[in-house]
Formats: C-alpha cells, structure tokens, sequence
C-alpha cells in the first residue's frame, strides 16, 4: 500500500484509492491510468506507451486519454494549473511526481504473558512508542481489512511506532481457562512493550481498553509517557453514584441477543451508526474470527464487573479524555466523571454519535496528534496501589516475610509498622491468602505510595492497618476500594459490614 498526499491511500491488491480511509470513486480504466503512472512514477511515461500499457494495443483516442487523466485528477483533487500529483509535460507525456509513502504491514510477533502466548504487531515508526489498547476485542490481521480502520491504525503509526496486541483471551493470542481481571490483563501491556524494547509509551485505550490502560498508567508511570482514553468509563454497571452505565438487567438483556443472536452487522450499527454496509460485514467477520459465543458473554460478564474508580487518582501522568457527546454505546457522563477524577486530566468531546473509532477517525486522530506533540520530557512517579499490614505479635514477622518473597516490597509505615506493598490490590490479595494461616490477620487498602521510599505515611497505609488491627484471626480484610478492583479476579469476597469486606479465596 503506498500512501500520498497526506491522507490518499492507493491500495493496488483492492483496487482502491482511498482518502481519510473512505474509498474515493474511479471508473476502472482511470485507476489503471493511476496504477501504471505510479509504477513507473521515476520516469515521464509518453502517452503512447499510457495508451499500450493501459489498453493493450486496443484503439483508443489522445481524447479518451486526456479524460482518464482528468477524472483522476478531480479524484485526488489535484489542481489542473498548479499539478501537485500528476504533471503534464506538453509533447512527452505524464509523470507522477506526489511524494510517496510505502506503508509495509509487519508480521504478527508473540510473547508470553502469565504463560500465555499473545500476539503482536509493530507498525509505523519514529522516537515516541504508541501502545493502542482495543476496545472489547481486536484481530490484528483482520483489523486492516476495513479501509476506514486501517486509515486510523496508518495515521496512528504516523505519530510513533505503534504497538498492538491482542489481549488474552481473543484475537490471536491464546485462550485462558476463563478471562482475568483487569489488572492481571494489564500484564499482557508490560509483557508486550517488554517484548519490542519499549521502556515507556503512549497508551492509547478505546471503550473497554481504557480501564486496562487506566490501571496501567496508574500502577506503572515509569512506563507510561501519556495516556489518551476515548469512547471509554470507569464503571459498566448503573450505581446511584455511577448512573451513566447500563443497568445489570439491560447488560444481561444486550448480553443474550448478542451470544443468541450472533448479528453482528446489527452490532456494528449499533456502536458505528455512520457504518456502511461494508464496515458491518468486516466488523462480523472481525468478531466472528476473534470471539466464540461463550468467550462473548464472558467478556462480557467480566466487564460488568469492571469498576476502576478508585485508581482514577493515582493516574498522576498527561491524560487527554476524548469522547463523542451523542456516542450511542457508552454515555459522555462517564467521560467528564474521568476527566474530573485523573489529575489534570484534559476532556475534549467530539461531535457525533459513532463510538468505533472507524467512523470519523481524522476526528479522534487530530486531538491525539495535538496530544502527544505537546507532551512534556514527563518522568512520573513511580506508585504502590495496594498495601498489605498484619497487625504487631507472635508470627507477624514471619507472615510478612512471606509476603515479600510473594513479590512485595518491605517498607516501614506510621509508627515503626510493617508494611509490605505491591503493584496491585488483586496480586495483594492474593499473596495474602496464600500466607494466611487461621491465626494471622491481615489489612488490604488502596495507597499512593512513592516506591523509592523506605518510610511511607499515606493514608491507604493507615487504613490497612486498622483493618488488620480490628480483623478475626485468619481473615484477610479488604475496603470497599479494593473490593470494586478485585472485580472479575476470581478472588471471592464476602461483606463484613457496609464499609469492611473479607477475602475468602482464589477460584
């Protein structure tokens, strides 16, 4: 594929000239005028060997020649006097002289991840690395099919290297016994930008993938240059405090004509309604391709359960929120709700009711563009978001040894207290049951703490500790925060009071 022009795509293996990914119309023998001159773009190609090269020795006039040349020239929106692409040079012939850009697609690459193997791809290039998190699912040779979407996967990689993947579970990459939780989701991110040498990147996070990219931002700033969400929320389930989502009984209602039905094109509609009838047949055979029935309802199963409120305040990186003020699928009330939540967040909406970032994608790309163009040297500050406290006496010592060879950090908390912290309130508590003995009590709670320090004092390590203090022997209790995170992890909870929740176990 060989890109002009700025946004024109000429796609010779469809037959197609493309502007801002829409199909620009071109009679057949005018796009063979096209083809032959681009070939031969090095050169001035006489009008005689046009003729020969295009109708094959078949009798033709300079007249029927000359118009070709027009219609392709009012395609492209060439000018006829200034002759930006196609140059006529009186008595020799034509050139085509619009510099040009080859667009190479990479092959799909894998890593591992949890003992996963999951897909990837590398496209565009240049000194900033773009890591596009997809909504629902993704499948990375499939996604070029549709010329709108490869448009914005093009004009992405034009910004930096961009680097895709499918999330665990659908697309390419393998297929779990049942879908994670975000956080452990967010390793096969890590896992990825680990696997092309990408220390820090731009995460771009659409619909379902902003959440992942949430929690990534906000446990791993070190590795997080900006973070661009669009079409995206906090919470897929209605809440008196949280009202712009889908009621459980509306998720389940869309749940079952989605796996029953199995009418994509139908789906398409509903979340692109400026798609064509083309784009509703990609979309289905994309869908087909990278989700059975049962993976769809437990996507979306897990995704009702998706609740990442409490780690807004931790995203402490640029954040530029994008949303469509009439986006059909998910309300613009969850967008100004992250905007007013991630710490100098900027929220720009957008006309229009599409939420597939196919239709209109200029729109969405030149508020990224701007994005990631004005983005300062930022380095961040690297963050725990969950510690772990056992309360002071015989075995404390001991259990919170073991904590740290789970994979956590020892530090000294509020009055000379053990505290051991760790990347992630779902990891935490898991370590935690794995030590728990019928004696010991441990404390889980959210906290912003600075990993580089010995000595920490916030106020989600207070809170941890009381929660062990206060806890029944062999219990490991949890805040209703770190409860709304654990959604989907497997781990299962159960309601001390209104304000205290208890671990039970790991399914």
């Amino acid at each position: 594929m060989l890109a002009f022009d700025g946004d024109l795509e000429f796609d010779p293996a469809l037959f197609e000239v493309r502007r801002a990914g829409v199909p620009v119309p071109l009679e057949p023998q005018a796009f063979d005028v096209l083809a032959y001159l681009v070939s031969h773009r090095d050169r001035v190609v006489a009008k005689e060997e046009l003729m020969d090269g295009v109708w094959g020795g078949r009798f033709v006039s300079e007249t029927a020649v000359t118009s070709r040349i027009k219609q392709v020239r009012r395609a492209l929106g060439d000018d006829g006097h200034r002759q930006r692409m196609i140059r006529t040079l009186h008595g020799r012939g034509y050139r085509f002289v619009a510099p040009i850009e080859k667009r190479a697609v990479e092959p799909i690459r894998y890593t591992v991840s949890d003992g996963l193997h999951i897909a990837y791809q590398v496209t565009g290039g240049g000194d900033l690395d773009i890591v596009l998190i997809s909504g629902f699912v993704s499948h990375l040779e499939l996604d070029w099919g549709d010329p709108r979407h490869a448009h914005f996967l093009h004009r992405l990689g034009s910004f930096g290297r961009l680097i895709r993947f499918d999330k665990r579970g659908t697309g390419m990459s393998d297929r779990p016994s049942g879908l994670p939780d975000v956080e452990t989701r967010m390793h096969d991110v890590l896992a990825v930008m680990d696997a092309v040498g990408s220390r820090r990147a731009v995460l771009v996070g659409y619909s379902e993938g902003g959440p992942m990219a949430i929690m990534c931002a906000a446990a791993h700033p070190e590795r997080v240059a900006g973070l661009v969400l669009y079409g995206c929320y906090a919470k897929r389930v209605w809440s008196e405090d949280y009202p712009w989502a889908q009621t459980q009984e509306e998720r389940a209602a869309y749940t079952d004509i989605l796996v029953n039905r199995w009418d994509w094109e139908a789906d398409m509609r509903l979340r692109c309604p400026s798609a064509d009838v083309p784009m509703q047949k990609w979309w289905a055979q994309r869908m087909r391709a990278s989700a059975t029935p049962s993976t769809v309802r437990a996507l979306m199963d897990m995704n009702s359960l998706v609740d990442v409120r409490d780690a807004l305040p931790a995203v402490r990186i640029p954040t530029l929120v994008l949303h469509r003020v009439d986006d059909a699928l998910v309300d613009v009330g969850g967008a100004r709700f992250l905007a007013e939540r991630i710490p100098g967040a900027r929220l720009e909406l957008l006309e229009g009711a599409d939420h597939f970032v196919s239709g209109n994608p200029d729109q969405i790309l030149d508020s990224i563009e701007r994005f990631v163009n004005d983005l300062p040297g930022h380095t961040g500050h690297p963050l725990a978001l969950a510690a772990v406290t056992a309360p002071v006496g015989p075995g404390a010592g001991e259990l919170t040894s073991s904590l740290v060879e789970a994979g956590g950090r020892r530090c000294k908390g509020p009055g000379g207290r053990t505290v051991v912290l760790f990347d992630g309130p779902a990891t935490a508590v898991r370590a935690g049951l794995a030590q728990l003995h019928s004696v010991d009590k441990l404390g889980v709670a959210i906290a912003e703490v600075p990993r580089d320090e010995a000595e920490v004092d916030a106020y989600g390590v207070q809170v941890a500790l009381d929660l062990a203090d206060q806890a029944a022997p062999g219990s490991l209790w949890l805040t209703p925060g770190v409860r709304d995170l654990l959604a989907g992890s497997g781990v299962v909870i159960e309601e001390v009071d209104g304000a205290v929740f208890r671990a039970v176990s790991t399914q």
